[in-house]
């Protein structure tokens, strides 16, 4: 669904040793704390030439896919049929382009505008969304309620700029970009000077669509991108695609009204089909196809894929292994009937139980903490208190499972399930259009190792993916689980009130209930956090975007503050002895930091800081700590360190 949240990152990090790893002895911690909790680890881990990346977090996702993998090699289910059609690559190989020549055919034998859109619907039901994001979401000033939501997309690399840049890079990128969509529709079986043709094509389009995108900091700004309008209206302001054809073949239900998130896009597009040829548009949906399902064609089509997303965009050296990449497969689109026994085997009711001890020790953190705010007013702390108390806390698992038996899976048709579970995913999804939301339902499979906080919900779900060792583990202290469970905790609270979701009530409705003098204060704080991250250096020349990490900077660094608060009180005034030589006060930091330790590819770390609104490992570290008197004084720091500075942020 297309919905507001705010998750704990992009691909997180975190801990696998029940004990802390070992600190570097030749760093001071006041100097650089991450290098002092994290060099060992990452001298002894470097990164597998699979990855583009590898961290704490990817040793935890390494061990939730053996499992996986051993759930889906056990007896029948559409789980292991979807899993066992696409580990049959000798089938798949038998089969070469077969698969894919009814669905080229039918855009080949476009010829009218009216077919183009309609073309355009139908690839969407198979999980092909080529030319914008559709689907459903909460009206965000009726929360109760699904709509309709447009959004803007078309593009197969990661972000507008890798389109509008004129860097070195960005242009080397470009280049190889068109020479790879090239080769995909030799593969296919063009010619070379068809297939250039077309990849030009491609470029073209795409590039005109990035123009029409809202960038990424201005789309942090929820009231931005909150324009609902009769469907009238949009077919007027973008009235060469025929949107109407596009909703049937789309088999969406009758709507009146649409929330179109960027119109600025949609003008552009309808643009765009008007000024170019339908060859161009037949040419643009046949990549579009060709990229989405890649991983269930021959294995040169993976292959080539692979060589520009995964080695020249993130500098990854080598394709994962076929199972890896077939167990994500399932879970992306069968991820409650897999999660289902993965649930079983890695996560009960005592562990839940636990972890709503957890919750609750950091909520009465966060609530100490707004009443001792001393840049607060009291109507608007009132309110702050309230939308708290209204946040409601999903742990696990769902509570009612996806049922999935009207989904067909073969044990040989690896792209036909493809198409059909992402179609299947589809409707599902537009089915809510008009209905009231389901408070109780999970953007996140069970096996995630991820969290997130839901605006429009006002809540916070811990997959049961996080929610073991050892983020969550029985064979740690207590200083170690907070730094770990109980920052994402906190972090994800904090989201409720960080520059976004402080803009919507206890209700999920965006909604304005700040004071004038509350909301300027918070943004001067907010802006301290943009000044002192926007100074951090992510690889090479590349400073991190402060606007674009901001909310993450905030969560981060209410979320350990408020981890902190509730060991002390968990405490209770009690002096625990000494583990490994640190007291929990200096193991709570070192649990925090040693949740980041990673390396990574200078590509995929150039990538991130044009994508990613969350800092890297090293930052996320230090630019926290350094921001609490409480490390200053754990550790001994004397004012005017690295770690101990004169100037420090704070907003909660």
């Amino acid at each position: 669904m297309l919905r507001l949240s705010f998750a704990l990152l992009v691909i997180p990090v975190t801990l696998l040793d029940a004990q802390l790893s070992p600190i570097d002895p030749a760093v001071d911690p006041c100097t650089d704390f991450y290098a002092y909790a994290c060099n060992v680890w990452r001298k002894e881990n470097p990164i597998p030439a699979e990855q583009s990346r590898w961290g704490r977090f990817n040793e935890l996702q390494e061990r939730n896919e053996a499992i996986l993998r051993d759930i889906l090699g056990e007896g029948r289910g559409k789980s292991q049929d979807y899993y066992a059609a696409c580990m049959d690559e000798t089938t798949i190989t038998r089969l070469g382009t077969a698969p894919l020549q009814p669905v080229m055919k039918r855009i080949a034998g476009i010829r009218t505008a009216r077919q183009f859109a309609e073309q355009a619907g139908r690839l969407e039901r198979m999980g092909v969304s080529a030319l914008f994001a559709f689907g459903s979401g909460s009206d965000n000033k009726n929360s109760t309620q699904n709509i309709a939501i447009l959004d803007q997309g078309g593009l197969s690399m990661p972000d507008r700029d890798y389109y509008l840049k004129d860097d070195t890079r960005s242009v080397e990128i470009r280049k190889k970009f068109v020479a790879h969509v090239g080769r995909m529709f030799e593969l296919w079986g063009d010619t070379p000077a068809e297939a250039a043709r077309k990849a030009d094509v491609v470029m073209a389009i795409e590039t005109a669509l990035a123009q029409g995108h809202l960038d990424r900091t201005l789309r942090r700004d929820p009231t931005r991108m909150y324009n609902k309008m009769p469907v009238p209206d949009l077919e007027k302001r973008a009235p060469a695609f025929l949107w109407s054809s596009y909703f049937h073949q789309a088999n969406t239900p009758a709507f009146r009204e649409i929330n179109v998130r960027v119109p600025a896009f949609a003008e552009t597009l309808s643009a765009q089909v008007s000024a170019r040829p339908l060859d161009d548009w037949k040419a643009f949906l046949s990549w579009k196809v060709l990229r989405n399902s890649a991983n269930m064609l021959p294995s040169a089509f993976a292959d080539e894929s692979f060589d520009f997303f995964g080695r020249t965009l993130t500098g990854a050296r080598e394709i994962r292994p076929r199972w890896k990449r077939c167990v994500a497969a399932v879970d992306e689109v069968l991820g409650e009937d897999l999660g289902r026994r993965f649930v079983e085997e890695t996560f009960g009711e005592d562990g839940k139980a636990r972890m709503a001890g957890i919750v609750k020790a950091v909520e009465q953190a966060m609530e100490r903490g707004i009443q001792e705010l001393d840049w607060m007013t009291p109507e608007t702390k009132r309110r702050a208190l309230e939308k708290l108390h209204a946040i409601t806390n999903k742990v696990g698992y769902p509570e009612n499972w996806r049922d999935y038996s009207r989904l067909r899976v073969s044990r040989t048709d690896a792209l036909g399930n493809l198409w059909r579970a992402r179609g299947f995913e589809f409707d599902f999804d537009v089915a809510f259009i008009g209905k009231p939301v389901d408070p109780k339902l999970w953007r996140m499979t069970p096996p995630t190792v991820n969290a997130y906080y839901s605006p429009s919900t006002n809540s916070i779900n811990f997959p049961a993916g996080i929610l073991q060792p050892p983020f969550f583990n029985r064979a740690v202290d207590e200083a170690v689980n907070f730094g770990g469970i109980g920052a994402v905790i906190g972090h994800e609270i904090t989201h409720g009130f960080d520059d976004q979701g402080r803009r919507f009530d206890p209700r999920g409705n965006l909604e304005d209930w700040w004071t004038e003098s509350d909301a300027r204060e918070f943004e001067k704080r907010a802006d301290c956090f943009v000044e002192q991250y926007a100074g951090y250096a992510a690889v090479d020349d590349m400073k991190l975007n402060g606007r674009l990490t901001l909310g993450e900077n905030v969560a981060d660094n209410g979320g350990l503050r408020l981890a902190y608060m509730a060991l002390i009180a968990t405490l209770g005034g009690q002096d625990p002895p000494k583990i490994e030589g640190f007291t929990p006060q200096q193991r709570i930091f070192l649990g925090w930091a040693q949740v980041w330790c990673q390396n990574i590819r200078p590509e995929a770390a150039r990538m991130r800081v044009l994508t990613d609104p969350h800092s890297p490992g090293e930052h996320r570290t230090n630019g926290v700590v350094s921001n609490m008197p409480e490390f200053r004084e754990a550790f001994g720091c004397r004012v005017s360190q690295p770690m101990a500075p004169e100037k420090r942020c704070r907003v909660w």
